[in-house]
């Protein structure tokens, strides 16, 4: 896991992507998934919502309640995805891992992992794309529709950091 202080750039266990997809038309996926309805589960989907809004062209955010198998398509249309979710345990205000296709297709109609998407995209479509998860952490998971105060002071670090990360690779490097 990667501390979400650390600095991905500067993490030597972190190496530097493609330099295909560091270049300005870099294309990249943000799919968040959780049920909205479900307090803090509906992190991923907010946290697609605020990278959404900011426009940019060369981005694609959208959500999802959950992963399917049809995500596969989406995914090998990228060169970058990033995977967001909510996490009923671990680090606050948020993880990320870096992912790698999963070497089986396991899934369910009701559960595919994200490494299952990655492994169908190259399968099926000849693309794996670099791709990481961010696990933002929550902490209520009732049926309200409205994240808890703590979760979504989380939402803000988590979406800032991706923002930061799209940022550094979508827009040209000024001297």
């Amino acid at each position: 896991m990667i501390s979400p202080r650390q600095d991905l750039r500067r993490d030597a266990s972190f190496p530097p992507p493609h330099p295909i997809l560091t270049a300005p038309r870099a294309r990249l996926l943000v799919l968040g998934y959780g049920n909205p309805g479900r307090q803090d589960d509906g992190l991923g989907s907010a946290a697609a919502t605020l990278i959404d809004k900011l426009g940019w062209p060369s981005v694609t955010a959208f959500d999802n309640y959950q992963l399917n198998i049809e995500n596969a398509l989406d995914v090998a249309e990228h060169d970058i995805v990033w995977f967001v979710d909510a996490a009923k345990t671990g680090p606050a205000p948020y993880a990320v891992r870096r992912l790698a296709p999963s070497s089986t297709f396991d899934f369910t109609s009701h559960l595919v992992r994200p490494e299952t998407i990655l492994a169908m995209a190259g399968h099926y479509f000849g693309r794996t794309p670099e791709a990481f998860v961010l696990a933002i952490r929550g902490y209520e998971f009732e049926f309200i529709e409205a994240l808890t105060p703590k979760a979504n002071d989380n939402l803000q670090s988590a979406a800032a950091m991706l923002a930061d990360r799209i940022r550094a690779l979508i827009e040209p490097v000024t001297s």
